[in-house]
């Protein structure tokens, strides 16, 4: 979710975990971009790599080689860059699998630094950096919906990236520039999905996944009252419920699910609406009961673990989580698949788009070393390389068709692929967002926590028209 994200690196089989998320892009940022099999893109909060549960050994496709090296070599060799980089899953263990090799062809010495757990403090962090014209960052990991936000401080890439950009779904190249300036390149997608387990589901006399949320509701109840006779630990459903840009991203699921908007509709907030109260409250009737009461302090890595350690019938997650469940290790291995996330009685199955792009500071003592790590990081071998061992969603069209990536992330197919995004309001808020995203996430885990939406609702909406007027 900007996700933010966690530990990614998910690799198949035997492999090491490398990392998520998927193409379709910017339903919303640059109006609907839908792609052939779907691309997307997203981010909620990030989570320290510290999944230890299902270690890997080592990744059996190695990092790709540098294009060009030797050319960059003679140009750069022995500049130093320091990249801050990812932290969900194993996504670190990729990011230091890729610097060494770029640093191993190229004699750019590349520094990896996770940005923190949660996406408004990796936010923070940046902005910090940049306002005090720090050279401390040369390449950032910048979610979705900071383009706008962080493009003063941001390098124009257009120069000498915009052939490569091309290869990229062109909404999601069209997000990342402001102003005609192409201040990010995108590097992976997201969007939300459903996990069930299918061996349990069989078990209680479920042919299929839920398709609404009710049914959700009461397939849990089935499933956890059932399996807690020999797991008390086991639960229903499982969530990113904390108070963070991930509750965000699953609230806008629920409410945009059950036809309550987008929390803000035509430039004006519309949270607090009679469909956006009823979904919200029934989700707050769900925690404690077929949801842990501690899901509302939940983000990615709480809610894969609860789920690959096989103690959740059902889990709503980005893709990164599809390769750590997959891969040797995963109680739930061969006994999960993905479906489109439930809707409400009268509503359809939608997904938050999320994503990740790269980013150089304007403040970089090395921008032309810097422009080259992230020409090799968004390039069409590395994409392939963390699609495949880290279950990440590239955001170039073509890898979609590649049947390796294809075959190792189920989740691409049609029918979990195709479903129709929906986008944060950062178009809407812009330099604000994270200030709304803050209202919205506060507020709805109040609710979570027992408080009716009704008296909430009214605030959210009343606050974030504030907000609306600053711009």
């Amino acid at each position: 979710m900007w996700r933010g994200v966690h530990t990614r690196l998910g690799l198949k089989k035997g492999w090491i975990n490398v990392k998520h998320r998927a193409l379709l892009v910017v339903a919303g940022l640059v109006g609907a971009t839908t792609l052939a099999i779907s691309l997307s893109v997203a981010a909620a909060g990030t989570v320290p790599a510290t999944h230890t549960s299902n270690a890997r050994t080592a990744v059996t496709i190695p990092a790709p080689k540098v294009p060009n090296a030797a050319a960059i070599k003679a140009k750069y060799h022995g500049q130093k860059i320091t990249f801050v980089g990812d932290s969900v899953g194993n996504g670190h263990v990729r990011d230091m699998a890729l610097a060494k090799k770029f640093t191993h062809d190229t004699g750019i010495k590349v520094s990896v630094t996770p940005h923190p757990a949660a996406s408004d403090q990796a936010y923070s962090q940046l902005v910090r950096a940049f306002n005090q014209h720090s050279s401390s960052i040369d390449v950032a990991m910048i979610d979705v919906v900071w383009p706008g936000a962080l493009a003063p401080y941001l390098v124009n890439l257009k120069p000498k990236l915009a052939t490569q950009s091309k290869i990229h779904a062109a909404g999601i190249v069209a997000a990342d520039t402001v102003k005609g300036k192409l201040v990010a390149m995108p590097w992976f997608g997201d969007f939300g999905l459903l996990y069930y387990r299918t061996d349990l589901l069989k078990k209680y006399g479920y042919a299929a996944p839920p398709k609404t949320w009710n049914q959700l509701f009461a397939m849990a109840k089935k499933i956890e009252a059932g399996e807690q006779k020999s797991n008390p630990n086991f639960s229903g459903f499982v969530f990113q419920g904390n108070s963070y840009e991930g509750l965000t991203c699953n609230a806008l699921e629920w409410i945009a699910s059950a036809g309550g908007g987008h929390y803000i509709d035509n430039g004006k907030a519309s949270i607090n609406n009679a469909k956006a109260r009823t979904i919200l409250d029934a989700m707050r009737a769900q925690i404690g009961k077929t949801t842990p009461r501690g899901v509302t302090t939940y983000q990615e890595d709480q809610t894969e673990h609860a789920f690959d350690n096989g103690d959740a019938a059902f889990a709503r997650n980005w893709p990164y989580q599809y390769g750590i469940g997959a891969t040797a290790g995963s109680k739930v291995q061969g006994k999960f698949s993905v479906a489109p996330l439930p809707h409400g009685t009268n509503g359809s199955s939608v997904a938050t788009v999320g994503g990740w792009q790269l980013a150089v500071s304007k403040y970089s003592k090395h921008k032309d070393a810097a422009i080259e790590f992230v020409r090799y990081m968004t390039s069409k071998p590395v994409e392939r390389f963390d699609a495949i061992t880290n279950s990440n969603v590239p955001t170039i069209p073509s890898l979609a068709k590649d049947k390796t990536v294809v075959r190792t992330n189920p989740y691409l197919k049609p029918a979990t692929a195709n479903v129709a995004r929906v986008a944060r309001p950062a178009r809407f808020l812009g330099t604000h967002y994270n200030e709304a995203s803050k209202v919205i996430y506060q507020g709805i885990n109040q609710i979570l926590n027992g408080t009716p939406a009704k008296n909430v609702l009214p605030s959210i909406q009343s606050k974030l028209n504030q907000i609306l007027k600053q711009r």
